[in-house]
């Protein structure tokens, strides 16, 4: 039996265009959508495991990338946009009516991602998005009801897909992390 993923990579990673120059989210209501305009490639797009991320009905992970914060607009029905969790360090727009989230924005301007967005390629028609690299939280599936006992299956799968499992980001946005903390604190490598 397959474990499942996400729908988006369940039958395999589709790869990116480099070429590719954006497109519309819209989300999941069938009456006056939310659409999003998303006027460049994304980047460090990845299926992630932790409870905060919104997820298709059926999918275990979120599949989620990020772009830069000025190349994202709300074109139509952004009025039925509501912030998910307003302490939460990712402010996570979604639709006050079918609940997907469509953008994820971070206004702390000292955070190591601020200036960038998250974004869920899935919920454009256009194809072409930059594609899954790497899985994130995956462990925190566990803490939403995932049996335990399933998780080497769930790894296993995830390394058939090409996209390495990881209980934090990947070691690249990790390294990005920890050079922001270096250079906040003063403590950077000058050499």
């Amino acid at each position: 039996m397959t474990t499942h993923i996400h729908p988006a990579v369940d039958q395999g990673v589709k790869q990116g265009k480099s070429n590719f120059a954006g497109g519309t989210l819209t989300c999941k209501c069938s009456d006056k959508p939310v659409k999003v305009t998303v006027g460049a490639q994304t980047a460090h797009n990845h299926v992630c495991g932790c409870s905060k991320c919104w997820k298709p009905k059926g999918a275990t992970f979120a599949q989620i990338a990020v772009v830069a914060r000025d190349k994202v607009s709300v074109q139509e029905n952004g009025d039925k946009l509501a912030i998910v969790d307003p302490k939460a360090a990712i402010q996570r727009h979604a639709c006050k009516v079918c609940g997907t989230h469509m953008i994820g924005r971070i206004e702390d301007t000292g955070h190591p991602f601020h200036g960038l967005d998250f974004v869920h390629t899935e919920l454009s028609s256009e194809e072409g998005w930059s594609a899954p690299i790497f899985a994130a939280f995956v462990s925190s599936i566990i803490e939403q009801g995932f049996d335990p006992k399933k998780m080497d299956a769930v790894r296993g799968r995830l390394n058939e897909l090409g996209l390495p499992p990881y209980d934090c980001l990947s070691p690249v946005l990790m390294d990005v992390i920890a050079a922001h903390v270096a250079k906040s604190k003063g403590t950077a490598y000058a050499g």
